[in-house]
């Protein structure tokens, strides 16, 4: 396994960082995310809204020394060159921390995701049969998709925890920046952070082909090169895993299918009818009646069916078919929203927010 990216910095030798205090109260109100921006008061994202932590207004001055403590010099590099980076930055002991930093009108700022010291597993997010059978697949192309918070980082540790737990292979992970760090159990671990290890992920996936991995876990497919050295690996036989930041399983498709040039579509078509495996599309939508947020998941399997509309291009026709797929396991966001509804863990009101058909959700929108 790869060492932290953070730094050198081990817990022994740590010295505490000014930001650290602002982290530690964002971790102890149960926030997501620290928003650190020069001119503003640092902000906290609790259960999906963004709200204040402290009143006082951030200098750019003390901005800048702040957020200098804790870049490493790859990333002070990358800031310098292209205006912003991404790095990983842990608090021994505490938490680790995935981090943007950025360059605005008053300055800099950063945005700090909390990520758990370990994954959490598929029972503790209640996760269906579907996300669990997709995990038992050997091969072909798993993607987990949804806007940027939605989840889809968790979803993917806990299935590649599950796949570690029972399995003896080789796992390969590509992100930017390493995220969950997955103890060894069953499986050799790899990780790679862009940046750090590899100049970026169309190179790094290269690389993995030859590095005999069983599962390769790429953090982002976010161009042409990267999604078609993923299929073609998909295609060899190995279990390759992404995220895309689409909303649905059609788009997902329609997404993959149009980074290629016209000439090539017809044949990514095809290659994605047999080397695609399943689409899980999710959102986190608040709970009812108390702190926290729910994952309403779209689960699209590839049958028969499903990859004859992929080679013919009616992706139109997906959503029909997930709606009549439910023996597959299949379900449209709708349908997985209705049934957090049914249940009582929604409230009217956020179903017809979150819903993708709002007519469906008219009548409760005011329920909640």
């Amino acid at each position: 396994m790869s060492t932290d990216p953070v730094s050198s910095t081990t817990a022994n030798a740590y010295v505490p960082r000014r930001i650290d205090e602002y982290l530690k109260e964002v971790l102890s109100r149960n926030g997501s995310d620290l928003h650190f921006i020069a001119n503003d008061p640092p902000r906290i994202r609790m259960y999906g809204e963004l709200q204040p932590l402290r009143p006082e207004i951030l200098t750019p001055q003390f901005v800048e020394e702040t957020l200098r403590e804790i870049m490493p010099r790859a990333a002070q590099q990358r800031l310098e060159e292209k205006h912003g980076a991404d790095f990983a930055y842990i608090i021994p002991g505490v938490s680790r921390f995935r981090v943007n930093v950025m360059r605005h009108l008053y300055g800099l700022g950063c945005v700090c995701r909390a990520i758990p010291s370990k994954a959490l597993t598929l029972d503790q997010l209640n996760m269906p049969d579907p996300v669990r059978n997709l995990c038992k697949v050997n091969n072909g192309l798993i993607l987990v998709t949804g806007k940027t918070g939605s989840g889809k980082s968790t979803t993917l540790a806990a299935m590649i925890d599950d796949m570690n737990s029972r399995m003896k292979g080789h796992i390969l992970t590509i992100e930017d920046p390493i995220e969950f760090v997955h103890p060894r159990k069953n499986c050799l671990i790899s990780q790679r952070e862009i940046g750090t290890h590899s100049p970026g992920f169309s190179e790094a996936l290269l690389s993995a082909l030859r590095e005999d991995p069983d599962v390769i876990l790429v953090g982002e497919l976010r161009d042409y090169e990267t999604m078609s050295i993923a299929v073609t690996a998909a295609e060899m036989g190995i279990l390759v895993m992404g995220t895309l930041h689409t909303n649905g399983a059609a788009p997902t498709v329609d997404r993959m299918v149009n980074a290629f040039p016209a000439d090539k579509q017809q044949h990514v078509r095809a290659m994605l009818s047999t080397s695609l495996r399943g689409v899980i599309s999710q959102q986190l939508i608040p709970r009812a009646g108390k702190p926290g947020r729910v994952a309403a998941l779209e689960i699209m399997v590839n049958t028969p069916a499903v990859a004859n509309l992929i080679r013919q291009g009616k992706l139109d026709q997906l959503e029909n078919t997930m709606q009549s797929g439910a023996a597959h396991g299949m379900r449209t966001m709708d349908s997985a929203i209705q049934e957090l509804l049914d249940k009582a863990m929604i409230t009217g009101k956020d179903a017809y927010k979150k819903g993708i058909n709002k007519a469906k959700f008219e009548p409760v929108k005011d329920n909640g």
